[in-house]
């Protein structure tokens, strides 16, 4: 299964979740991979301690085999990375659509899972990319303008995409219960204000909560993955 870890705005901690629920992934015994699907302001190289030689960019411009790309992850798992600045990639053009397809289309049946860590926001590339996947996870944390914005990408996922399901991870939580109560929060504005199919109202499946914790700061300014230093 393709699944999109997508968020409202940056920050939240969508790279660290795509990552650790590899690894996560990983120990259940499934063969995982994820694509940094951030393809201009990428960094799951940064959270990962890794130094890629060979990313996307060189997949996608037919100077590296796809099998190249791949590389293996602290974790586990697999990781096609992708590069950092580069412009072209601001803008989904019908060009890298087809060939981000073409990739999915490739590794899809080598994987149980792919993960596509995508960038935050609602550009057309982030749309896109989500829209290549089966599931979809919100990550977001319990700050207003992190809200506002989870809000603002299950309200457009909800109208352009019908998904009738949206998983949701709040981060960054202070106390017990705080992410089920901000989930149920949002879905009764979605409830009120959005509707997909007509009498069909979008689903949020409250996925988990990530408690603040001073580890998972110390994992990622480490560069190390939480689910290998404090699992």
């Amino acid at each position: 299964s393709i699944l999109a870890v997508t968020s409202g705005k940056g920050g939240v901690g969508k790279t660290f979740v795509a990552a650790n629920l590899a690894a996560a992934l990983v120990r259940l015994g499934k063969r995982v991979l994820v694509l940094d699907a951030d393809l201009g302001l990428a960094n799951l190289d940064v959270v990962l301690n890794l130094a890629p030689k060979v990313t996307l960019h060189d997949v996608f411009t037919g100077n590296t085999p796809l099998n190249d790309a791949i590389l293996p992850a602290p974790g586990g798992f697999s990781v096609l990375l992708a590069g950092s600045g580069l412009v072209e990639y601001s803008r989904m053009t019908p060009e890298v659509r087809d060939k981000l397809v073409a990739v999915l289309d490739q590794v899809r049946p080598r994987f149980d899972h792919v993960l596509l860590d995508t960038g935050a926001g609602i550009s057309d590339v982030v749309l896109y990319t989500v829209s290549l996947a089966d599931e979809v996870l919100v990550v977001a944390t319990p700050e207003p303008t992190s809200l506002t914005d989870a809000y603002a990408t299950i309200k457009v996922l909800a109208s352009q995409q019908k998904r009738s399901s949206i998983r949701v991870v709040i981060n960054q939580t202070a106390r017990l219960g705080d992410g089920r109560a901000i989930t149920t929060q949002l879905q009764q504005v979605l409830d009120r204000f959005v509707t997909t199919e007509p009498g069909q109202a979008m689903r949020l499946v409250h996925l988990g909560d990530i408690p603040a914790d001073p580890s998972v700061r110390q994992a990622i300014m480490r560069r190390q993955l939480l689910m290998m230093t404090a699992p």
